[in-house]
């Protein structure tokens, strides 16, 4: 839980953490993005959350999810929060807390008046579908399917969709962002900007040609923290053709990158996240805070990055 602790930490950490604001940017001088974030960290909640588990459907396929809402008289700003590489909406347990990465984003959130929904692709946690039928581009889908489920939702306001993607949930943020004008406001968490880099690091770049050839044959692929995944041809197809900074550059509305600077995963950091900004126009910043891909949520009894993450998250909807 964010307390005066964690907002004095952020105030005396202004000179760590780097803050990018570029033109568009509508915050006064006397009011920064940081002084923002600082003051969001050290707030109270206003309202309490409830939980509901949720489906809907894309392409004949089940998608599950878990809508976050604000008790109280709505409609709310809501945000959709895309999860990462072989992920879940559950995924991430923040070490230390009860919270996963995500329920502690929509808790959060919640507490201060803005809903969230948070999804499992198809094939990945509870959700209809096979995991080695994966693709970005299924992905980009099941994003935009998850803003034609929120339009139909009473309590949040349709006019107001901001997605908060992780990592691949970023990629696929972006270009959802960029096809889909229903996104109001997009906040980036350490997404992938060059995939062929980022995997031929993660997979190995003979795998990704070997992928390519694949075809429907699931393709059998350790990872470097010992699982065993399989994936289809069309997958590493989508990582040559899909371009989440080419995607972006459609996507004329605010956009904040949020980076670690000591992320190994998608990297050289902070140049894979300022590579979004410099072919989007309008509202954008990049925030780099020391932490790693996940913010340190694996670390152990240390929260301060991922609150950080999310206090920005927060100051940057608010002031857009």
């Amino acid at each position: 839980m964010f307390n005066n602790s964690i907002a004095r930490r952020l105030l005396s950490m202004l000179l760590l953490v780097t803050v990018l604001l570029l033109p568009g940017l509508p915050l006064s001088a006397q009011d920064s993005l940081a002084d923002a974030a600082a003051a969001l960290a050290g707030s109270m909640a206003e309202y309490t959350v409830s939980e509901s588990d949720v489906s809907f459907s894309n392409e004949g396929q089940a998608i599950m999810a878990t809508l976050a809402l604000p008790d109280g008289d709505g409609p709310f700003p809501v945000a959709l929060l895309l999860h990462g590489f072989t992920g879940a909406r559950h995924e991430l347990p923040v070490v230390g807390t009860d919270d996963t990465m995500f329920s502690r984003a929509a808790r959060w959130l919640g507490e201060r008046g803005v809903a969230s929904l948070r999804i499992d692709f198809r094939g990945s946690g509870e959700s209809e579908g096979a995991w080695e039928d994966t693709t970005f581009s299924g992905q980009i889908a099941d994003a935009i399917a998850a803003l034609d489920y929120l339009e139909t939702v009473d309590s949040v306001d349709s006019a107001n969709m901001s997605i908060i993607g992780l990592s691949q949930g970023g990629l696929v943020g972006a270009a959802a962002a960029g096809r889909d004008m229903r996104v109001s406001n997009l906040v980036l968490w350490s997404a992938v900007s060059n995939p062929v880099m980022s995997y031929g690091i993660l997979l190995g770049y003979d795998t990704l040609l070997t992928g390519v050839a694949a075809g429907d044959e699931a393709l059998s692929i350790t990872l470097p923290w010992g699982a065993e995944i399989g994936l289809k041809g069309p997958f590493f197809e989508d990582i040559f053709l899909v371009d989440p900074v080419a995607e972006v550059a459609s996507y004329g509305g605010p956009l904040l990158a949020i980076v670690g600077s000591r992320d190994t995963t998608v990297t050289p950091m902070p140049h894979a996240g300022q590579v979004f900004l410099d072919y989007h126009e309008g509202a954008e910043a990049l925030v780099v805070l020391d932490g790693d891909h996940i913010f340190d949520v694996l670390v152990g009894d240390v929260t301060a990055v991922i609150d950080e993450a999310l206090a920005y998250s927060l100051a940057w909807l608010q002031a857009n």
